[in-house]
């Protein structure tokens, strides 16, 4: 079955950085686009960023733009998410998504905390 297992949060200091790392299996990672989002409580889920199948074409959004970079790795079926100059306003639960046949696939979240 699909599985996306995420990792890589904590508490951060603002201005400081993080990797999160998303890994898959169940699906033929090679063959998808894959995007992560982030969740405050109480809010919508966000789209943060997202990575074409091939890894050529990211896409973020312009909160994060500049900050953030999203990569993949298709050998370790792996997808990254690297951030700095983090802020407070970046603080979430962060999922890596992908749609597969029309239905979405999410990860459990990993927690990102930006505070001094």
């Amino acid at each position: 079955q699909v599985q996306l297992v995420e990792s890589g949060g904590g508490l951060v200091q603002p201005g400081g950085s993080l990797r999160l790392s998303c890994a898959a299996s169940g699906f033929t990672f090679r063959n998808y686009d894959m995007s992560w989002y982030r969740q405050v409580t109480g809010k919508e889920r966000e789209l943060v960023a997202g990575i074409s199948s091939s890894g050529a074409w990211p896409n973020y959004a312009d909160s994060v733009k500049g900050r953030f970079t999203v990569s993949r790795d298709n050998t370790k079926n792996t997808m990254y998410l690297q951030m700095r100059s983090l802020t407070p306003e970046d603080t979430a639960v962060y999922y890596c998504n992908v749609v597969l046949f029309r239905t979405n696939y999410w990860g459990q979240g990993t927690q990102v905390t930006v505070s001094s």
